[in-house]
């Protein structure tokens, strides 16, 4: 724990007013910097001997939409579905305000030579979602960017091949965004009189998914009594 607080204390006095805000949680540190920042801010975590965060191991896209809430604002959800077996807690206690941008490009650093590791955060501009790709500093963000943008939408400036990795071609949205339809928009099917597969809006119906089971042991049966079915 010592050396994550000194850790801290390095990269504040490097960095002076680029980071706006830092949080130890876990034996993790976490920086909060801004977009606009990020590239220059990995670069020096690279290069300065201090830190010598040579290894990316991952970077991911975040929606903060609805943060703190512990339950789904959709009400029948909430009594129907999942949320049954939460402990229902009051609302000054279950939520916490979130004040920032929806959403934030996340990055996992480690130190080889110090062994210490980082989470680095950024919070896109809300209107153009771009942030600076890092793929010059660790060749390794490549694919990473490439999923966070095709999940999320978060928009990579200067990363050499900026395409969807997980969805189709033609894939309408971004299905990690908590607004997304679970049953997404468009349905793909092989239409074999045009012989090539086409794109139909979406016709399956979005419920919730609730297992009713009937048991006839008796181990399930409160009174412990096994019930007999009556005769055909």
């Amino acid at each position: 724990m010592t050396e994550i607080v000194e850790l801290k204390k390095q990269i504040h006095a490097f960095f002076t007013d680029k980071i706006s805000e830092s949080v130890i949680a876990n034996r993790e540190l976490t920086i909060e910097v801004t977009a606009g920042a990020l590239y220059g801010v990995c670069t020096a975590l690279r290069d300065h001997a201090e830190f010598a965060f040579d290894t990316l191991i991952d970077v991911c896209g975040v929606d903060y939409l609805e943060y703190g809430v512990s339950q789904w604002a959709t009400e029948n959800v909430t009594v129907t579905g999942f949320g049954r077996a939460v402990e229902q807690q009051p609302a000054s206690e279950a939520e916490v305000v979130w004040d920032k941008p929806r959403f934030a490009a996340v990055y996992h650093l480690l130190s080889t030579q110090h062994n210490h590791r980082l989470r680095v955060r950024a919070f896109p501009d809300v209107d153009s979602l771009q942030v600076d790709s890092v793929v010059d500093i660790w060749p390794a963000a490549n694919w990473f960017e490439r999923e966070a943008f095709d999940l999320y939408g978060i928009v990579f400036v200067g990363h050499p091949d900026l395409r969807r990795i997980l969805t189709d071609y033609g894939f309408v949205g971004h299905p990690f965004r908590k607004d997304f339809p679970l049953s997404g928009y468009v349905e793909v099917r092989y239409d074999a009189t045009q012989k090539r597969v086409v794109y139909e809006p979406v016709d399956i119906t979005p419920r919730v998914l609730v297992p009713k089971v009937i048991r006839e042991d008796s181990r399930y049966n409160p009174t412990g009594i096994t019930q007999e079915k009556p005769d055909a």
